[in-house]
């Protein structure tokens, strides 16, 4: 049994627009799943260990939504973490065998800005923990370095929320900054396919999903690499 450690954001809003955000329903519950039934230990936390918020456009229901989504809700273990998640700073990363950061927009807001998180996950990429992410959840690595102080995505295969996804969806203006941008920028090297179609990553100790529809293959190299 391994132990897997889920960040999630709890960024409740798309900055100065005020529309509503949060972890995208989808991307926090698959991999929850895929390692719960694994047979894992999974532990969500937050920043200050604020309530998680649901990006309101991924709260499906009926047919519409994604199994996990329609197990996840009705599992009231599960939907109590939500509203009293762990806290990050009470954790020691390196007791986990790998850190999972799911996406939505949040992410982009307190994760990649956190100085908390930022050292959070460098620690846990120093210490050979597997570190995953999908879709805006790769922002989280905006300000993360390794040991020698170098970007941990530098001279990596990694994907994410794409600029032609974000154009799509209409906030490539609303967003702080665009995540295929900023990733470059930092000297990975990224990878994408057709818009809203799933790709997962591994490079190593690193997992990243290009969007919602990526985090089954996402959570299926966690566990390969676990």
């Amino acid at each position: 049994m391994a132990r897997i450690l889920i960040l999630s954001t709890a960024a409740d809003v798309l900055a100065d627009t005020g529309k509503p955000t949060g972890v995208w329903y989808e991307e926090l519950a698959t991999p929850y799943y895929a390692f719960l039934d694994a047979g894992h230990e999974v532990t969500l936390v937050t920043l200050e260990g604020k309530p998680v918020p649901i990006d309101p456009n991924s709260d499906e229901t009926g047919d519409a939504a994604p199994a996990s989504v329609t197990r996840f809700r009705a599992d009231a273990v599960a939907t109590a973490l939500l509203a009293k998640p762990g806290r990050l700073e009470d954790e020691d990363v390196t007791a986990y065998d790998a850190l999972y950061i799911p996406g939505g927009h949040g992410a982009m807001y307190d994760l990649a800005e956190s100085a908390t998180a930022a050292a959070a996950i460098g620690k846990a990429w120093d210490s050979g923990k597997v570190v995953a992410s999908v879709c805006h959840g790769p922002a989280a690595f905006a300000k993360v370095v390794d040991a020698k102080g170098e970007p941990i995505v530098k001279g990596r295969k990694v994907t994410a929320f794409t600029n032609s996804e974000e154009t799509a969806v209409g906030l490539e203006k609303a967003v702080p900054f665009l995540l295929e941008t900023k990733l470059r920028e930092l000297g990975a090297e990224f990878e994408n396919v057709a818009d809203w179609q799933p790709l997962a990553v591994a490079d190593g100790q690193l997992v990243t999903g290009q969007n919602p529809a990526s985090s089954e293959a996402a959570a299926k190299e966690v566990l390969a690499l676990l």
